[in-house]
């Protein structure tokens, strides 16, 4: 017999799964009463958790009950501002399910278990960017997995180094590795948070305008890893022992990855082309029937894949969601309690005379930039800051620059975010396989790399403020 909190939990997973349902077709045909029904499930899983959060979920839960209030109380225009906090909170709610999904469905794959544990097998000379170049391609699926899977997988594989120098060093830079690759899709995936929610507040951007400028940005938030890696290598008591190179073909080990993100990308960029909507909700469309069509496929699945099918959507609702309801609940109210507090924040910048337009568009660009790195060392997540600062923002055409522009801005400063920040979830899962502090790992393993990497995207972004 099951008890109230798991039937809670388990109703709070059907929930938010039934967010997602709802929001897939209000994709399409924009139907207001879908985009309730999104809201009132997202709502309804929210209260289903509530009792079981920890607490930090449980204090973002009240903060967002009280803006609620305020918000209510002091703005003239409250139904308008509460239905977008509510509307930006159902669709984080549905995105993160969607993703959660393809997350779910590949860590059951003996394929891509097996592409991770070569790239975590490769020797010292390319390990570093064997692993970045997999963190990125795994990132893009998995989110956050990617470094759970590979942080495992690396760790294990550095832990049957005798020396102590020597696997103290490697799992340091394995993991920093993994986790520089992974933010370094931030920037411009059409499966990350970063450019959805970027994009949300940004008034006349599309992400096919901004992908060229932000793939620069990726390139180097990559790149400075790897050069720093070699450039400054950790100097040993004693010389490493010769390692051969790891066994079997680099194709026949990536096919499953690759083909993988050959469909879901393929996939949504044709639902994209064909019927105009966008990016992000021809994502949330795919990935549901990707995952339970390659789970039924998948190797072991037991009785008819129909059956297969059924059986993972029922465990996905009722078992996967519920266990990431402390994320859930992170997630969603930090886009909620950002758009809530922009909406009383707006009225208060007016009154003070301020007039961010009036500033040079360079320095919009680069406050942006900046702002949000360093906003993520006092605990604001990336969603709850860009959510808060954006709409804030004057628009592109007023600083007379292109919407992609400042789209890049932000996405470059949300991915070192998520390599400096500890209450990001990259850095504190780096930090848990490292046996660090979430500051330790943010800041000793990241800071100089961060540095680097903001003084040449600070000049990346000066280039294209002058361009356009």
């Amino acid at each position: 017999m099951i008890s109230g909190a798991e039937r809670r939990d388990r109703l709070g997973g059907v929930a938010m799964a039934g967010a997602l349902l709802a929001s897939i077709p209000h994709e399409f045909v924009g139907l207001p009463t879908l985009e309730w029904i999104a809201i009132g499930c997202t709502l309804g899983g929210l209260a289903c958790f509530a009792p079981q959060v920890p607490r930090k979920a449980a204090i973002f839960l009240a903060i967002g009950a009280v803006l609620l209030v305020v918000t209510v109380a002091l703005v003239p225009d409250w139904p308008e501002a509460v239905d977008d906090a509510f509307v930006r909170g159902a669709f984080i709610a549905a995105f993160f399910t969607a993703l959660t999904a393809i997350r779910s469905a590949a860590i059951t794959d003996p394929g891509i278990l097996d592409c991770g544990r070569f790239l975590a097998g490769q020797p010292p000379g390319r390990r570093y960017l064997a692993l970045t170049l997999g963190g990125h391609a795994f990132g893009l699926v998995l989110m956050y997995g990617s470094i759970s899977l590979l942080g495992a997988l690396a760790t294990e594989n550095a832990g049957k180094t005798e020396d102590l120098e020597i696997r103290r060093h490697r799992i340091r830079r394995m993991l920093v590795a993994i986790q520089r690759g992974f933010i370094s899709t931030l920037p411009w995936s059409p499966l990350a948070f970063a450019s959805a929610i970027s994009l949300s507040v940004v008034p006349g951007s599309t992400w096919a305008a901004a992908v060229p400028f932000c793939l620069v940005s990726a390139a180097l938030v990559a790149g400075i890893g790897w050069a720093l890696d070699t450039i400054f290598k950790p100097r040993l008591s004693s010389p490493p022992p010769r390692r051969g190179p790891a066994e079997g073909q680099w194709l026949r080990h990536l096919r499953p990855l690759l083909t993988l993100l050959g469909v879901l990308l393929g996939a949504t960029a044709l639902l994209h082309l064909a019927t105009g909507v966008r990016v992000f909700g021809a994502v949330m469309a795919i990935v549901p029937f990707l995952s339970v069509g390659w789970v039924a496929l998948q190797p072991g699945a037991r009785g008819t894949r129909v059956a297969a099918a059924g059986t993972l959507a029922a465990k996905f609702a009722t078992r996967d969601l519920p266990a990431l309801k402390n994320e859930i609940t992170l997630l969603v109210m930090a886009g909620v309690i950002g758009s809530l507090g922009s909406a009383l924040a707006a009225p208060l910048a007016g009154h003070m005379g301020f007039d961010p337009a009036a500033l040079p568009a360079w320095v919009v660009l680069l406050t942006v930039f900046w702002l949000i790195p360093i906003t993520g060392q006092i605990g604001m997540n990336p969603i709850l800051a860009v959510s808060l600062f954006g709409p804030l923002l004057p628009s592109p055409e007023a600083l007379g620059i292109a919407p992609a522009v400042m789209i890049c801005a932000i996405t470059s400063g949300w991915s070192l975010s998520g390599a400096t920040s500890p209450f990001t979830a990259s850095v504190l899962l780096v930090a848990n396989f490292g046996r660090v502090s979430g500051t330790h790992a943010g800041l000793r393993w990241n800071g100089v790399y961060a540095l680097v990497c903001g003084v040449v995207l600070s000049g990346w972004i000066l280039v294209l403020a002058s361009l356009h």
